[in-house]
């Protein structure tokens, strides 16, 4: 229970924020710095990830696409996705699997909140 309120006051604020940035990065899309506006897409591409597709934090659609590739949805990102960039989700993988592994290793994923 204590973990559940924590969650709700956390994203109570955060998730205003989340629009805001969202918003900021539109803008820095058009006129911004490249470096900085792919580090706001890969922070949403995490969130995403870890929100709709039920993965980690630490890992992009595309290399849980990979990791998952017997999944419809999984199939479906790696076809969408080989469209603009050939085996681009197993590249994904390939890079961002040892982070996975080394959250997994130190239970970063566990709860904090007891």
């Amino acid at each position: 229970m204590k973990e559940r309120l924590a969650g709700f006051l956390v994203m109570t604020a955060i998730v205003p924020l989340a629009v805001l940035g969202y918003l900021l990065l539109v803008w820095i899309g058009f006129f911004g710095r490249t470096a900085r506006g792919r580090a706001g897409v890969r922070a949403m591409d995490h969130f995403v990830n870890a929100t709709l597709f039920n993965g980690y934090a630490w890992e992009s659609v595309s290399s849980h696409a990979w990791r998952a590739r017997d999944r419809r949805w999984a199939r479906v990102i790696i076809w969408l996705t080989d469209r603009v960039q050939k085996d681009h989700c197993r590249r994904a993988n390939k890079r961002e699997q040892p982070l996975v592994d080394l959250m997994l290793a130190r239970g970063l994923h566990k709860q904090t909140v007891v």
